[in-house]
């Protein structure tokens, strides 16, 4: 279905998959998740979100629920690099959008040149991003 068959999920994105499944998603992030052939990637940065979520108590989902949300998925989990690091210098400033976890992710998707996986539509305000919806 993609080019490279890899997409990575944003935080909301894994979150939604691991505690509904495809039954809440869009029928373009059902078809790029399902097929056994996409590498579906998880950033450490969402992993950081959700831990940091859940110690000031905006998140219910612990560490246990992330690692039974990877292996249900087949997530390829990901460390967030230097070289994803170095894409932050060249993203632009969007009015409105300061989620730092995001604009990582963004970064993250803009150096491993995959989709991201995201409902937020703040997403396409970046130029060159690819966004499954």
């Amino acid at each position: 279905m993609f080019d490279d068959l890899r997409v990575l999920l944003d935080t909301q994105a894994f979150l939604e998959l691991s505690v509904y499944g495809l039954e809440k998603v869009s029928a373009a992030i059902r078809r790029a998740v399902e097929d056994e052939e996409t590498d579906i990637l998880l950033s450490s940065i969402s992993v950081t979100e959700i831990a940091i979520k859940a110690a000031i108590g905006k998140l219910s989902f612990g560490a246990e629920q992330v690692s039974q949300g990877i292996k249900l998925l087949r997530i390829t989990y990901i460390p967030y690099t230097p070289r994803h690091v170095q894409e932050m210098f060249r993203l632009p400033r969007v009015e409105g959008h300061r989620d730092p976890f995001d604009r990582m992710l963004i970064a993250t998707a803009l150096a491993e040149n995959v989709p991201l996986v995201s409902s937020d539509k703040q997403f396409k305000r970046y130029k060159g991003l690819k966004v499954i919806r």
